[in-house]
């Protein structure tokens, strides 16, 4: 899949939002298909068949969020980016447990937008499996060795750090809300402030500085972001050894 053949679906009921992101992504070589409401959105999906939807939660005909959950329910396997001018918290982690891909709120800029776009299209176009080597800056993650290392260094983990760390390498690029890590790490439901320990400590170990981290950013109120793999890097490239 090459930019210029991506098709995007924009589902918003605002003209002025669907002619801002118009103009914005065409110049940067998507094709924009457009529906003001629900309705006319399920009827494109169908018979236009975009690589990726842009959708806004607050249509006039139907929750964004009951669109979302009727397309995931049928399945369908698109990445969806939630573009919401709403601030509550609660609203935008519904949208990500009920199968989001992420979110930007309005008002937003192109280039971080385009940035979302890149991340959700990479991860469509992933092979299912874990590839051996992540890497970002300074920081490489083994996956099938589990060794972390930091500028070459290798970083001690305790076996919650490291699975939290693989779970959000797994989505780099991407918003993890705080119950999909608890899920995974812990089995169930469990005290949100057992997770933060963890990623506090993580930071310590991975961070040059744990209070404005590089790599694990928070996403107030939803869940952590994982830097995404640099551009130009490969996901199979070995580990440098220098320092080593």
């Amino acid at each position: 899949m090459t930019q210029s053949a991506v098709k995007i679906l924009v589902v918003d009921d605002e003209p002025a939002i669907r002619k801002l992101l118009r103009v914005g992504l065409t110049a940067e070589g998507y094709a924009l298909i457009e529906a003001p409401n629900a309705r006319e959105a399920l009827v494109l999906v169908k018979h236009e068949n975009p690589d990726l939807i842009l959708l806004d939660l607050g249509l006039p005909d139907m929750s964004g969020h009951d669109l979302l959950e009727r397309w995931r329910a049928e399945p369908l396997d698109l990445p969806i980016i939630i573009l919401s001018s709403r601030t509550d918290e609660a609203g935008i982690v519904r949208a990500l447990e009920l199968g989001a891909d992420d979110y930007v709120t309005k008002p937003f800029g192109t280039r971080e937008l385009v940035a979302r776009i890149r991340v959700a299209l990479r991860h469509k176009l992933q092979q299912q499996g874990e590839r051996p080597i992540f890497q970002t800056g300074d920081l490489s993650v083994d996956l099938v060795k589990r060794i972390v290392r930091l500028a070459g260094r290798e970083v001690k983990l305790s076996p919650k750090e490291y699975d939290i760390l693989r779970i959000l390498v797994q989505h780099a690029g991407k918003v993890i809300t705080h119950q999909h890590l608890l899920k995974q790490v812990w089995g169930g439901p469990t005290d949100v402030q057992y997770l933060r320990v963890y990623v506090r400590q993580l930071r310590q170990k991975i961070e040059q500085s744990p209070d404005d981290p590089h790599y694990i950013t928070t996403e107030t109120g939803v869940g952590y972001r994982l830097r995404e793999a640099d551009p130009d890097a490969r996901w199979d490239a070995p580990p440098s050894s220098a320092n080593n």
